[in-house]
């Protein structure tokens, strides 16, 4: 008998009432409790926890309960956990949490699917309880900590390979008081062949206590946030070698943990103490800075780090009362600085007042309050009409907190393969009272307005890719336009032929939605947009094919849409084709009196430029031969098999031949009643 699917392993510790939602979430897994093995592991507690996980396991023949003294932390039963499970994939859950209906479900198929060692579901969450979200904008079936945002979760509610926890012998780290988790899962991350993001559905739910007790919101000591800044990144330096990848890396326990580091060193009560856990902290940051990390870190981490790396107690502290006092929060709520700092804008950078900007002993450099790079661009297309002159666009850009006075933004179109640009400049229109929401209306936006028409002429065949180069006060940014669209400007692919016989189409990129133009069906070809469904004889006019087509394209230029009769001769006969319904149906009379060998196909081919289309007209199993007298003789036109395109052999009925025909027609069912009738 195969093995379970998924062992999920819950710690539990004093977890009354959450406990018992927690178990009930993963027995009611659509995955079905065949395929899962649930071991829970009681860790001393004291409450009535153990009680109900007894209770909860008599009712559920794969649920084990095992019972343990305190341990301490949830390191040591995860691991007895590790031990004894079965399945193929292991789950860690605490006893706080629980799971989405479906979660083990899709994130086994995930996982399958892909060969993935670790796959993170969406965590969504409760009472208050902040939860990542970087990650999990969108589904990633195969991804690593390099090229998505998975490392900055490194919680272990997780899907996990049990061959992959195996083969690494990984085990959670005991000596650690907190974080004892990132060790196990960052080690995961590194080794996996593949690791998958699930982004829409809710797959696990975390919840904040009402008595405060989730682990990640209690208070611990600045020597334990040390110990664990001091193993994650000698974990990182150890198995990344040095460059971008590793300062990627280290991005994470530099903005997080040693945050945390410092907002402890506040609450320690001896000066002399406060100076020597500093002096340490200088050596763990100097190990591992370099002006690669130093890049990718948000101004204010940047100036952590050096005062930091300066011994500059007193500052560093001052700084850290400032955050808190402007809204920041420890831990385990959010780990993000203060925002919304006041602005000094300057030569056409942006700098944050944090505490002793240009200071007049300390210089510390402008680069440490530089958060031009940090400022988002908000942004909406309010319209975007494509026609086969040009592409309108309308909507609004501005710089966050960035006040729109010497307003110079520019719409740029950037061609895909070669980088080539263009730029057009863009009519500023007014937008009183936007943002007036935002930021405690302390900045206008008044002029964040654009309209410009992009024309399609002078685009060369590509993928242009649509932004907005926003700039005011000297400060420029770039942005990907489209992501933010009002509902009534959301755009579908439309199609269309240019008087210049160019194809252009206006798309969505996936999944970001952002706008793209292609230009000469770089992408999206014109021939699936003709389409001939029916073919038959008209009822009304003799020797005439009438065709029923559908044509998807948003306009193209007059006259050029045509069903063609094509003679092996060299004869060619064409009809212009016009619409009979607003969503591009039409139904087309073809007369083939002619006689010889023809072929039908609907064209497209716009005069004088040379832009052709042409899709052949299928045969039509249905469309059986037919007669007409022209000029007092029978005519026929027979469609001939063995061809992709609709064949049809038109000729003048040889009366003789067709007379020779019906005699020996006729004899043969003579004969064949005489055969019946001896």
């Amino acid at each position: 008998m195969p093995g379970p699917d998924v062992t999920v392993i819950i710690p539990a510790y004093n977890a009354i009432p959450y406990v018992t939602r927690s178990v009930s979430s993963v027995l009611g897994q659509s995955l079905g409790a065949d395929r899962i093995e649930l071991i829970a592991i009681d860790d001393g507690s004291t409450d009535g926890t153990a009680q109900e996980l007894d209770r909860l396991a008599a009712r559920a023949p794969l649920m084990r309960v095992i019972h343990q003294p305190n341990s301490g932390g949830p390191a040591g039963p995860r691991n007895l956990g590790i031990g004894q499970a079965a399945g193929r994939y292991v789950f860690f859950l605490d006893a706080d949490d629980h799971l989405g209906p479906e979660a083990l479900q899709r994130m086994v198929v995930v996982a399958d699917t892909n060969g993935s060692d670790v796959v993170l579901g969406r965590i969504v969450g409760e009472g208050g309880r902040s939860a990542p979200r970087s990650m999990f904008r969108w589904n990633q079936p195969r991804t690593d900590v390099f090229a998505s945002r998975v490392y900055w979760t490194l919680n272990p509610m997780k899907l996990f390979r049990r061959e992959l926890i195996d083969r690494l012998e990984l085990r959670f780290d005991t000596s650690l008081s907190i974080g004892e988790d990132q060790p196990f899962v960052a080690t995961a991350y590194l080794e996996a062949a593949s690791v998958s993001v699930i982004s829409d559905y809710d797959c696990l739910h975390w919840v904040a206590r009402e008595d405060g007790n989730n682990i990640t919101s209690q208070r611990h000591s600045t020597r334990m946030w040390m110990q664990l800044f001091k193993t994650m990144t000698e974990l990182v330096a150890q198995r990344v070698p040095a460059g971008p990848d590793r300062d990627t890396l280290m991005h994470r326990h530099f903005a997080v943990e040693l945050r945390s580091v410092i907002l402890q060193l506040c609450q320690e009560p001896q000066r002399s103490r406060q100076d020597r856990l500093l002096r340490e902290m200088a050596g763990m940051v100097a190990l591992y800075w370099t002006e690669g990390l130093a890049a990718r870190l948000p101004a204010v981490v940047r100036l952590r780090c050096h005062l930091i790396r300066h011994n500059l107690l007193e500052e560093l502290l001052s700084l850290a009362r400032w955050e808190l006092d402007q809204g920041a929060t420890s831990y385990g709520t959010t780990t993000l600085a203060a925002t919304n700092p006041q602005l000094h804008v300057e030569s056409g950078r942006a700098y944050a007042l944090y505490p002793y900007f240009r200071h007049s002993t300390l210089n510390i450099p402008d680069d440490c309050y530089d958060i031009t790079t940090e400022l988002p661009v908000r942004h909406r297309v309010d319209s975007a009409g494509l026609n086969t002159t040009g592409l309108r666009l309308t909507g609004h850009a501005y710089i966050d907190r960035i006040t729109t006075t010497q307003v110079s933004t520019e719409l740029v179109l950037r061609e895909r393969s070669s980088g080539h640009e263009r730029r057009l400049p863009v009519r500023h229109t007014p937008t009183p009272g936007l943002g007036t929401d935002e930021d405690n209306e302390g900045y206008e936006y008044a002029m964040a307005g654009f309209d410009v028409t992009i024309d399609l002429a002078p685009l060369t065949a590509g993928l242009w890719d649509i932004f907005l180069a926003v700039g005011a006060q000297g400060i420029t940014k770039q942005v990907r336009l489209g992501s933010n669209r009002t509902p009534s400007s959301t755009t579908a692919t439309t199609t269309l032929i240019t008087p210049q016989g160019t194809a252009a189409t206006l798309y969505t990129t996936r999944p970001y939605g952002n706008l793209t133009l292609d230009i000469g069906e770089s992408k999206y070809q014109v021939p699936p947009h003709l389409r001939v469904m029916n073919t038959t004889w008209s009822p009304d006019v003799p020797a005439t094919l009438s065709v029923n087509g559908h044509c998807t394209l948003a306009s193209w230029p007059q006259g050029s849409l045509a069903l063609r009769a094509r003679n092996l001769d060299g004869l060619d006969h064409t009809v212009a084709v016009q619409l009979t319904a607003p969503d591009g149906t039409f139904t087309a009379l073809l007369p083939i009196s002619t006689p010889g060998q023809w072929q039908f196909s609907l064209d497209l081919a716009v005069p004088g430029t040379g832009a052709h289309w042409t899709v052949p007209i299928p045969p039509q199993a249905s469309l059986h031969p037919a007669r007409w007298h022209r000029l007092g003789l029978p005519h026929y036109a027979k469609p001939l098999p063995g061809h992709d395109t609709l064949t049809l052999r038109v000729g003048r009925v040889q009366l003789f031949v067709a007379a020779r025909n019906r005699l020996k027609r006729a004899l043969g069912q003579a004969v064949r009643w005489s055969g019946k009738a001896h």
